[in-house]
């Protein structure tokens, strides 16, 4: 296995203070940080590149634009999506799942017909298709959860039938870290005529993804969660569902010919990135892709399961503590959402904080999960290639510190 503990020296960030004790990171499923190299390949840009792409000649230009299609041809490969078309770049997961909804499921969606997504969305895949929903006249239904709140393929078979178009699922929840059976699910939809729609947002940091393998027909992710900038993301989606949408923005870049009352569009995947695009970001995103590319995505999640069956392990001792989703490490990824008797959420990430550790609290953005949960909010720490057990550690004895503050 890798030495992670020496990958921590990549990351600067970790080596400050807070509150007088050394920062331990654990809100990574919020954002990821950033290495020095990742750094470096947007300074670099920013310092010697910096240009407009696809549209000037000039030495520059040409610079920046073989730099920017080279990150789309890293990521196309760092998924094996079968082409570069098939990659568009965004300013994130909710824009890519927007454009879906804006695009396939407006010329797709009608009346009477089903969208099928689940209890586990987080806000970004559950809007988009609910205002469809309410646009269309279509009926917006849930896949049941399991006791300990996963998705199971029988109860997904369940909700999907012949007048289902389109299913919208996170491959990895947010909250409960559980890991969604996205082929199988595919297979269903596919066998109803309804296209699979997948949030990646919190696996494709984490785990090795293969949309190919997975036959879903789009697949969104963000970049500031697989340690690439904020503002950066991708759409994948299957070519020839792509070269049948229309554009949902229109603008600069995105033209073929503009006449006075009619415009043309470019081909695959121009035509999706109207206007200037996040040009120094998408290329930090290909640095981002070659430096977890050169650790390995299934070394990744080998150590974010041993850390999180670690933290898990723990945290069970603690009398009071609540965790929500599956207790086994290898049915998630490295996340655990819990909450502690008699604490609320925010109280307890703050006296975290006073010890130095960074974790989440609140709804996650995903406040039908909360309601099915019985609870208004929780605590979240969520893990990354950075962490250490010593780190879990040190989260561990600030839960147990909460308590004896808040004298529990």
């Amino acid at each position: 296995m890798k030495n992670f503990a020496q990958i921590r020296s990549d990351f600067k960030i970790l080596d400050q203070e807070v509150n007088g004790k050394p920062l331990i990171y654990l809100d990574n499923a919020a954002t990821s940080q950033k290495p020095r190299q990742v750094i470096e390949a947007l300074t670099h840009y920013y310092e010697m590149d910096n240009a407009n792409v696809h549209r000037g000649v000039h030495t520059l230009a040409g610079r920046a634009t073989d730099a920017f299609e080279a990150a789309r041809a890293k990521v196309a490969k760092f998924i094996s999506a079968g082409h570069t078309s098939e990659i568009i770049f965004t300013r994130g997961t909710t824009t890519a799942l927007n454009l879906v909804a804006d695009s396939y499921g407006e010329a797709n969606v009608a009346a009477g017909d089903e969208i099928v997504i689940s209890y586990l969305e987080h806000h970004s895949n559950l809007i988009p298709w609910q205002q469809l929903a309410k646009r269309k006249g279509a009926t917006l239904k849930y896949i049941e959860l399991e006791a300990d709140g996963s998705i199971s393929l029988a109860k997904a078979a369940d909700a999907i039938s012949d007048k289902t178009k389109i299913v919208a699922l996170a491959h990895v929840s947010n909250v409960i870290g559980s890991i969604t059976p996205i082929r199988e699910i595919a297979d269903l939809a596919h066998e109803n005529g309804a296209v699979l729609v997948v949030d990646g947002a919190q696996a494709v940091p984490h785990m090795a993804v293969n949309v190919t393998e997975l036959d879903a027909d789009f697949y969104a992710f963000s970049g500031h969660k697989m340690l690439a900038p904020t503002g950066t993301g991708v759409l994948y989606g299957k070519k020839e569902l792509l070269s049948k949408m229309e554009p949902t923005e229109f603008g600069g870049e995105m033209i073929n010919f503009v006449e006075l009352f009619d415009s043309t569009w470019k081909e695959l995947p121009w035509k999706f990135e109207a206007g200037t695009p996040t040009i120094g970001g998408e290329i930090a995103l290909g640095a981002a892709v070659d430096y977890l590319t050169g650790i390995g995505l299934d070394e990744i999640h080998a150590y974010e399961q041993e850390l999180t069956a670690y933290a898990l392990s723990e945290m069970q001792k603690i009398e009071g503590l609540t965790i929500y989703g599956p207790l086994d490490a290898k049915l998630r990824c490295g996340l655990v959402t819990f909450n502690l008797d008699g604490v609320h959420p925010h109280d307890l990430a703050t006296v975290l904080d006073e010890e130095g550790v960074a974790i989440r609290a609140g709804h996650h953005c995903a406040q039908p999960l909360m309601k099915w949960l019985g609870v208004a909010s929780t605590a979240r720490a969520s893990f990354y290639l950075y962490n250490t057990k010593e780190e879990i550690d040190t989260f561990i004895g600030g839960l147990k510190l909460t308590k004896e503050y808040f004298g529990l």
